[in-house]
């Protein structure tokens, strides 16, 4: 059964330019596409689709109304945002509506599709500046205040959680802690296994959902 997408853009060029590359896929079904926040939500009513891949500054309805509104319409349909601009306070609030998704508008046309397929599949998709400003933040303030996270983690997997929130690959921490990638892996896991998220964009989920100030 192919994924059907509604596209919700200002610009006409952006609009027809993931759906071109959108059509390219045999699991992808461009179902609608729309140019202000209440044609959004009037289609996805209308369509149901399975994933809504809509720009943050839509005209008509603010970010925030039209994703409420969305998931009202299509309780199963995700939804991922794409942003000119990477400001924290955004990003938080866009997570909390219910948003399953968040890509920096420079590089959608390479991110969107891997996107698509994450949240379909029940995951949280986030671009990796948007990891390393929202979970590096969090991770900070879990140190400053000796919250819990790290109570339930060795030295070992806090250190490699700290690294990876400040945006290191698997290679760059285990240079930077002498160990090895495998390790490093292995670390990785137990740290999603303690903390029952399956990835690092469902970390920054968990950072938000603990808590995390959006100023």
């Amino acid at each position: 059964m192919k994924i059907k997408i509604l596209l919700a853009f200002k610009q006409k060029k952006m609009r027809e330019g993931l759906r071109s590359l959108l059509e390219k896929y045999d699991d992808f079904e461009v179902a609608a596409w729309a140019d202000n926040g209440e044609n959004t939500v009037a289609l996805t009513g209308e369509h149901k689709p399975d994933v809504v891949v809509m720009d943050t500054a839509l005209p008509g309805l603010d970010g925030i109304e039209t994703i409420h509104r969305i998931i009202a319409k299509a309780p199963g349909a995700k939804v991922i945002a794409l942003t000119m601009s990477l400001e924290k306070c955004s990003v938080v609030e866009m997570l909390k509506a219910g948003t399953s998704g968040y890509v920096l508008m420079e590089s959608a046309f390479e991110e969107v599709v891997d996107a698509i397929h994450e949240v379909v599949s029940g995951s949280t998709y986030l671009s990796t500046p948007v990891i390393k400003m929202v979970l590096g933040d969090y991770i900070h303030k879990q140190l400053s205040e000796k919250a819990t996270i790290f109570s339930i983690l060795t030295p070992r997997e806090s250190e490699v959680l700290k690294l990876v929130a400040e945006g290191r690959s698997t290679a760059q921490i285990a240079s930077d802690i002498d160990i090895s990638m495998k390790t490093v892996d292995t670390h990785r896991q137990h740290i999603m296994d303690k903390l029952n998220i399956r990835g690092i964009a469902d970390l920054t989920r968990y950072a938000i959902r603990e808590g995390i100030s959006p100023l």
